[in-house]
């Protein structure tokens, strides 16, 4: 019987091009071990590969997606075929092979030479790829020109905001006062004085609000089930992350506002942790399904670890509670579950308290580093 999502909306194009869970959150929360069995949403692909810096025992992909499983894949040839600076470039992280010079960039070098470059490094890779896989990345040679990191719904909706909204708001002296602050005391005083204006507010909401969002940058089944203010919500976010975090810090914030990472790479794409990850590619299989179906063909206690996204907020309360039971009959005793709310709160309910207990502690602590500013809440549980 298809999944709920599978009903919902079209996947046969790329949704998300890069994993916007902080996979430094991610891995502190499912604390995985040299014997660990982890499942994990393949999404962008990203936050898959960082699990494998861990060295677990297996890790398995699982999508509905043929496009999030085609990202995936493309990634694990980069990571078997290039250098860590060649996969930053076809990555669209950064527009040259040599290290940037600069911190910032408002200005990307972009050009018909890094286009040639990025086409070359993905024929290097394309004899790693399945024929279906194959097929899908020669036929978006320009999403490959451009970057791959680039190439989904999301990051284009986001481009939309750089280049058109973000401009209005702000001028470059007040994007770089940010990342040239060093306090949270500074960058306060900076936020309510030069950041916090009118025009902010303002076309901040319009943009981000539940009816733009749902069709600029994802689909509106999405936000069936949605129940609070997505823009409400980011204003709080963007404002913890501009000022109790640090901001020159943050990948996620970087690429929203320049459209690279340059010298801020999110996990998976720092070169302290390519050989690991490139070293455990073996470890790593896909599958395109979805999780039901999955976990429909899989004998109990199995599995250790769950990387869920935040796909439980796709589906009703009913069916989300149904997928928490096959999770519990296939997970082993002490298996993590790590998830994210955005729109909507999906966390255990209390009739399942006496087989999965919350470890909300955990989470609160992990939340309030979490460099990504989309989510409301982090959900980490384990099985008993």
């Amino acid at each position: 019987m298809p999944s709920e999502i599978a009903l919902a909306a079209n996947f046969s194009e790329i949704r998300y091009a890069q994993c916007w869970e902080d996979a430094d959150i991610l891995l502190s929360a499912l604390d995985i071990q040299a014997d660990s069995v982890c499942l994990s949403i393949a999404s962008g692909g990203d936050n898959t590969l960082a699990m494998l810096s861990r060295s677990p025992k297996r890790v398995i992909a699982v999508d509905l997606s043929p496009a999030q499983i085609a990202c995936l894949e493309l990634r694990v040839a980069a990571y078997r075929e290039l250098t860590h600076p060649e996969l930053l470039v076809l990555m669209g992280s950064r527009n040259d092979l040599e290290e940037p010079k600069e911190k910032i960039s408002f200005s990307p070098t972009f050009n018909l030479q890094i286009s040639k470059i990025r086409t070359h490094l993905y024929r290097r890779c394309r004899s790693h790829l399945s024929p279906n896989v194959r097929e899908f990345w020669d036929d978006r040679l320009s999403a490959i020109a451009s970057g791959i990191g680039a190439s989904g719904k999301f990051e284009r909706y986001l481009a939309l905001f750089r280049r058109y909204i973000l401009p209005l708001i702000h001028n470059r002296d007040d994007l770089i006062g940010f990342l040239q602050l060093d306090t949270p005391e500074e960058r306060h005083i900076f936020y309510e004085n030069r950041w916090n204006n009118w025009r902010w507010q303002l076309l901040f909401r319009v943009f981000f609000s539940q009816f733009v969002l749902g069709r600029l940058g994802t689909d509106p089944s999405f936000l069936k089930y949605a129940n609070i203010s997505l823009a409400e919500h980011l204003l709080a976010r963007i404002r913890h992350a501009l000022i109790t975090l640090n901001p020159a810090e943050n990948p996620y914030l970087h690429w929203t506002i320049f459209g690279q990472h340059l010298h801020v790479l999110p996990y998976a794409l720092r070169p302290e942790n390519f050989d690991s990850i490139r070293t455990n590619l073996d470890r790593l299989e896909w599958r395109c399904t979805a999780i039901e179906d999955f976990l429909g063909n899989w004998d109990e206690d199995v599995i250790d670890r769950f990387n869920l996204s935040n796909i439980f907020e796709f589906m009703s309360l009913d069916n989300y509670r149904d997928l928490l039971r096959q999770i519990m009959r296939v997970g082993r005793r002490k298996g993590r579950l790590v998830y994210w709310n955005r729109l909507v709160e999906r966390r255990r309910p209390e009739s399942m308290a006496d087989c999965l207990r919350s470890l909300s502690s955990l989470a609160e602590e992990l939340y309030q580093k979490d460099k990504v500013f989309f989510y409301r809440d982090l959900i980490v549980e384990e099985i008993i």
